[in-house]
């Protein structure tokens, strides 16, 4: 076959989603040799990459390297993975990496319950330690960033549970 030539059969791809860079590096090291392999962090990244420029509206998308811009009024959190940061409309703070871990294990599931011992593996990644007190100390520091944005997100604490990650603005049962 010509190598200009276009393949009959379908190209084989293995697609891994998954926030943790570990967890990234690990499956590409496991999956070596065996087929071309595309790593994302979320669904997002993927649906950026695959999209036909043509199915994309308005202009081209930004690298992935760089997140696209917001605007003043755009009330969303982004969280820049590549330069550490956390940036909502036209603030940005710059992130630890243990904040940068704990903020994107809280928003891969928006709506989880995450306790305290998978908050520590997930961020710390040491099995046996699972210290309440290092990841409330985190919280803290990351409550106040997250202040200083000025975003609606915030980690509540969910008693005998865990923490998430919320918006201020959604009303909650029980509260004034």
């Amino acid at each position: 076959m010509d190598e200009a030539e276009p393949a009959d059969e379908p190209f084989p791809l293995l697609i891994a989603v998954t926030p943790s860079p570990a967890e990234r590096i690990r499956l590409a090291e496991r999956l070596e040799g065996i087929a071309p392999l595309l790593l994302v962090a979320d669904l997002d990244e993927l649906r950026r990459l695959i999209a036909a420029p043509s199915q994309l509206p308005g202009p081209p998308p930004a690298a992935p390297s760089e997140p696209a811009p917001a605007t003043a009024t755009d009330p969303a959190l982004v969280i820049d993975s590549n330069r550490s940061t956390a940036r909502c409309g036209p603030r940005e703070v710059d992130l630890t990496r243990l904040e940068h871990d704990l903020l994107t294990c809280l928003t891969t599931e928006p709506v989880r319950v995450w306790s305290y011992a998978e908050l520590h593996r997930a961020v710390w990644h040491d099995e046996g330690r699972e210290r309440k007190a290092d990841v409330q100390s985190l919280v803290k520091r990351l409550r106040r960033k997250l202040l200083d944005l000025g975003t609606n997100a915030t980690i509540e604490a969910v008693r005998g549970v865990g923490l998430l990650l919320t918006d201020r603005q959604e009303p909650r049962i029980g509260r004034a």
